[in-house]
C-alpha cells in the first residue's frame, strides 16, 4: 500500500499528516488558516491522493511556521509513500488555467530536490493569508519530496486564481507523476537503477 503518516512535532508546530497515493481524493484538512485548508483540499481532490492533515502552530506570530512545516510533511509523506518509486511514471507537467490566469507546473521525481518558482503576486495578502508563503510551501514540499518541480504563472490577475492555479497544477501533477505505469511496473524509471537521493 502507498501511504505514509508523518508527525512534526517542534517548539513552532505540531503537524500530522497521511496520505494514500492510491485514494479517491478525499481531503480532511485543519491548520488554522482557512485559505491554506482550501489550497490543500485542491490538491487531494486533484491529485486523487487521500490526504489528512492535522496541524497546530504559533499563528500569534504569523501563519509562516504552519504553512512552511506543513509543506515538509508532506512533502515527507509523499516521498515516503513512493517507497523506492519502482513502476511510478516520475515525470508530469501541466498548464491549469484558472479563469484568466494560466500556470505551468512540471514535476520529476528524481531525488533532486529543486524548486523554480516564477509567479508573483501584486497584493501581499489574499484575504488574511500572506501570498510570500505560496512559495514558501512549495520549496518544503519540494525538498522534502526529494523531487524536481517548476512552478510559473504565464499569465493572469486575480491573486487568488494564481495561487490556486499553482496548488491545483501540483496536484494534477502529482496525479500523473505517481501513478504506477503497466509498462514498466516493476522497473524503476532511471538508467541509474535508483531513483534515492
Amino acid at each position: 500500500m502507498r501511504q505514509a503518516t508523518v508527525k512534526r512535532n517542534t517548539r513552532e508546530t505540531d503537524i500530522a499528516v497521511s496520505v494514500n497515493l492510491d485514494g479517491t481524493g478525499t481531503a480532511d484538512t485543519e491548520t488554522g488558516i482557512g485559505f491554506f485548508d482550501h489550497m490543500l483540499d485542491q490538491i487531494g481532490r486533484h491529485a486523487l491522493i487521500d490526504l489528512t492533515v492535522r496541524a497546530r502552530g504559533d499563528l500569534q506570530v504569523d501563519d509562516h511556521h504552519t504553512v512552511e512545516d506543513t509543506g515538509l510533511a508532506l512533502g515527507q509523506a509523499v516521498r515516503e509513500a513512493l517507497g523506492d518509486k519502482r513502476g511510478i511514471v516520475r515525470y508530469a507537467d501541466v498548464h491549469l488555467p484558472m479563469d484568466e490566469t494560466l500556470t505551468r507546473v512540471a514535476l520529476d521525481f528524481s531525488g533532486r530536490p529543486f524548486l523554480v518558482f516564477r509567479t508573483s503576486f501584486d497584493r501581499p495578502k489574499i484575504g488574511s493569508f500572506d501570498t510570500e508563503l505560496v512559495r514558501e510551501f512549495f520549496q518544503a514540499f519540494a525538498m522534502q519530496a526529494h523531487a524536481t518541480l517548476h512552478i510559473e504563472t504565464l499569465y493572469g490577475f486575480n491573486n487568488h486564481h494564481i495561487a490556486e492555479s499553482c496548488f491545483k497544477g501540483l496536484a494534477r501533477a502529482l496525479r500523473v507523476a505517481v501513478a504506477v505505469d503497466p509498462a514498466q511496473a516493476d522497473r524503476i524509471p532511471s538508467t541509474k537503477g535508483t531513483l534515492g537521493s
